[in-house]
């Protein structure tokens, strides 16, 4: 049988020794837990056409094709509530370089954006993003996250 899962892409946005982060709010998952900025590729579109999509709707930022970079993929199993028992595979970018100063724009989704030390995460960040921004330290490309040994 074959899979057919969501594929995602995260953008990592570093300032000096600081990462963008925001805080979920009313999208019934993880809310009032910190994140990158993030969404699903929709149909026809790359990963990185979809990072400029995304950076564009969820922090006004532009950003061109040559200023993000693959940072790594995980093949993540997630099993946060009984709805949401499925496989996903995520794609993480460095962005090297936008035009603009991020801002929430869509305070329908998000209730805080910040710079946050990457040596100070907060408690309350998404694991997995957690070892995402740790692998991108580490120089990791690829993790399985989430799966019973």
């Amino acid at each position: 049988m074959r899979t057919t899962f969501p594929v995602t892409v995260h953008l990592l946005f570093f300032r000096e020794n600081q990462i963008l982060l925001l805080r979920r709010f009313n999208t019934g998952y993880e809310d009032g837990n910190y994140s990158v900025p993030a969404g699903h590729l929709d149909g026809g579109e790359t990963v990185r056409m979809a990072a400029q999509r995304e950076a564009l709707e969820e922090i006004g930022v532009q950003i061109e094709v040559e200023n993000i970079a693959f940072s790594s993929v995980m093949h993540r199993k997630s099993d946060e509530t009984p709805l949401d028992k499925d496989e996903r595979v995520d794609f993480f970018v460095q962005v090297k370089a936008w035009v603009g100063e991020p801002f929430n724009a869509e305070i329908d989704k998000c209730d805080e954006l910040r710079w946050c030390d990457v040596d100070e995460l907060p408690e309350n960040i998404i694991p997995y993003v957690r070892q995402a921004i740790q692998n991108f330290r580490d120089g990791v490309v690829f993790e399985e996250f989430g799966w019973e040994a």
